[in-house]
């Protein structure tokens, strides 16, 4: 097991609680690490989002209604 240094209390809808224990057990892994793991897969996507709004912060703009005018006008819908 790794070495976690944190506490926190966590409330789990009974299925999915249940389903975690299952996992843990089939994976010889902790139910703190597969949760520790979860989120830090979580939190690395949100950083990379993150990465590309910065990238793309100086694109032009366009409205949702002009959105759906330039697609009517190329037959996209």
């Amino acid at each position: 097991m790794a070495t976690l240094s944190k506490r926190s209390t966590v409330y789990f809808d009974p299925d999915i609680h249940q389903a975690l224990r299952i996992k843990a057990a089939s994976s010889q892994l902790s139910v703190s690490e597969i949760i520790d793991d979860a989120l830090r897969a979580q939190l690395a996507e949100d950083q990379e989002d993150l990465a590309a709004f910065e990238a793309r912060v100086k694109e032009p703009e366009i409205s949702y209604e002009a959105l759906l005018k330039d697609l009517k006008k190329h037959g996209k819908i």
